[in-house]
């Protein structure tokens, strides 16, 4: 570990009526977001707030006067900073901004933005680079955990070239490898936050569903795509009004019974459904039933929608569940490693493994997956200083 090059004292800096920040575009995975050192942003939560809403663009259906791409997927921010732990190389926070909502939700992280933090940490002289291969340790702020990051590196810089293949990004780039081991309990402190493989929940909108509460890397509840008023066969889809307002309502009753607060990304809801053939809900793709173990989607968001793709880190929950008995997810004994994810733009496979220790404990061996990035842009970033600071005055 060692400090970043970034600058110790990096800051807003004033333009007439605009404030401006150093900034970065980066894909990562299926995903893209805004980059911003934490040491130059408002300290203030309220005003971080605003900050971030101002450069999103939100709430606004087209994001039209901000940097956000009106999807769910392209309206993500990360906050980079020097590590507030010894054993990792660079704070990372991870902000979901609202799209039509004044609200920024920072209780879960992004698996696929996760992949371009190793890109953003390398480049910013948070980690030094080494050839082929450079580890990052990340210490995500919203779950308190380290998570590990292999980026390609050649001549002192990320690769960006590479055969690696991720459903929903066109074409192929350097792999970047994710490990989620050290995540278990990431919201709860427990890989089964009741203890129980499946649980019977009273769902308001629904009546009696039972499912699989499991936290590594976020916190995800797994249910079956039928219990909420899906027909068979129909995921993934884009859900109806009814069906997204049933998922709602089990989103918050897992919330009440674990002690999280209601409203936020987590619990995330995880669809499930056998396997099936399919067709992809973007493009026009084809996922055959042989390619996959079972079909999943998540809803997501606030407000909730599909999630176009599969977010890296609910594929580690629902990865590791297949890997337990007794949960809805669950492959049963023999199982391969690699668990096939079919979902709405293709497959995720993700490599899990379990054990039990000596005293009968769970012990995740294995939670990783690939992803892609690449950095799209860099320069400076600005927003209108009349949304963040009262009287647009800077503090």
């Amino acid at each position: 570990m060692r400090p970043a090059t970034e600058g110790s004292s990096p800051s807003l800096s004033r333009e007439g009526e605009l404030l401006a920040v150093d900034c970065a575009i980066i894909r990562g995975g299926t995903s893209k977001g805004v980059f911003l050192p934490r040491l130059a942003l408002p300290s203030d939560e309220a005003e971080l707030e605003q900050f971030l809403l101002a450069l999103m663009g939100s709430p606004d259906p087209r994001q039209i006067d901000g940097l956000g791409g009106a999807d769910l997927l392209t309206s993500k921010v990360a906050m980079i900073g020097p590590p507030s732990i010894e054993d990792a190389d660079l704070d990372y926070t991870f902000a979901q901004v609202s799209i039509t909502k004044a609200q920024v939700n920072t209780d879960m992280n992004c698996g696929n933005i996760s992949a371009a933090v190793g890109v953003y940490a390398i480049e910013h002289g948070y980690v030094d680079p080494v050839s082929p291969l450079t580890t990052v340790r990340v210490h995500n702020t919203n779950t308190h955990k380290v998570f590990v990051a292999t980026v390609p590196v050649a001549e002192g810089r990320p690769l960006v070239e590479g055969d690696c293949q991720v459903d929903g990004v066109p074409g192929t780039g350097a792999e970047i490898l994710l490990d989620y081991r050290e995540t278990v309990g990431s919201v709860t402190g427990k890989l089964l936050p009741t203890g129980s493989t499946v649980d019977e929940v009273d769902v308001p909108l629904v009546g009696t569903v039972p499912v699989s509460i499991v936290d590594i890397a976020n916190l995800c509840v797994l249910a079956r795509a039928s219990d909420l008023g899906f027909e068979p066969g129909e995921i993934p889809s884009f859900p109806s009004d009814t069906q997204i307002a049933k998922v709602d309502s089990l989103q918050r009753a897992v919330a009440r019974m674990l002690g999280v607060p209601e409203g936020g990304l987590v619990p995330i809801p995880v669809l499930l459904e056998d396997a099936h053939s399919y067709s992809t809900v973007v493009g026009d793709g084809q996922v055959r039933m042989e390619e996959i173990d079972f079909v999943a989607q998540v809803i997501g968001g606030q407000p909730l929608a599909l999630h176009k793709a599969f977010p890296g880190t609910a594929s580690v929950t629902v990865a590791v569940a297949a890997k337990l008995p007794g949960t809805l997810a669950y492959l049963g004994d023999g199982s391969a490693e690699e668990v096939r994810i079919g979902h709405p733009t293709g497959r995720n496979v993700v490599m899990a493994n379990v054990s039990m220790d000596e005293a009968g404990g769970l012990v995740v061996q294995k939670a990783a997956y690939t992803r892609t990035a690449r950095k799209l842009m860099e320069g400076k970033a600005f927003v209108r200083a009349s949304k963040v600071f009262t009287g647009g005055a800077q503090r």
